[in-house]
């Protein structure tokens, strides 16, 4: 997977790419205009933040690239890069369960807390992409 060059771009199927893990300085992209909603991502090696409307999305230690980001009622799912192993935060539905889905395989039920902020634990180094799919 290449990294996203332009630090967020939206997809023709609806969905986002964002983030750039190669980055050795910060870089940060605000008010992107997608699905009438106003986007901002920061990223770099060490850290990648994904904000919708002011509010948290996504963030990721260290940073990640991301790529066919979608939310939908019932979750998200997304592809995920990085160089090295990475926690994950999402922000979804308040004190709410969700199956969380790594490379199509359970990685069990887990609830978010009472910000709505779910964190899980994604193996990157040497991996590859990973698709993540977290379902209510």
């Amino acid at each position: 997977m290449a990294v996203v060059e332009q630090l967020l771009c939206a997809g023709a199927d609806g969905t986002i790419s964002f983030g750039n893990h190669k980055l050795e300085n910060k870089a940060k992209l605000e008010d992107f205009e997608y699905g009438g909603n106003l986007w901002k991502v920061k990223t770099y090696k060490t850290m990648t933040k994904l904000e919708k409307n002011g509010m948290f999305v996504y963030e990721s230690v260290p940073g990640t690239s991301v790529l066919n980001f979608k939310e939908s009622e019932e979750g998200i799912q997304f592809v995920v890069e990085g160089n090295e192993d990475a926690q994950i935060t999402v922000g979804l539905a308040e004190n709410a369960e969700y199956q969380v889905f790594i490379n199509d395989g359970t990685a069990g039920k887990m609830k978010t807390n009472l910000s709505g902020k779910l964190v899980i634990s994604v193996e990157l180094a040497e991996a590859g992409e990973v698709s993540v799919k977290i379902i209510r």
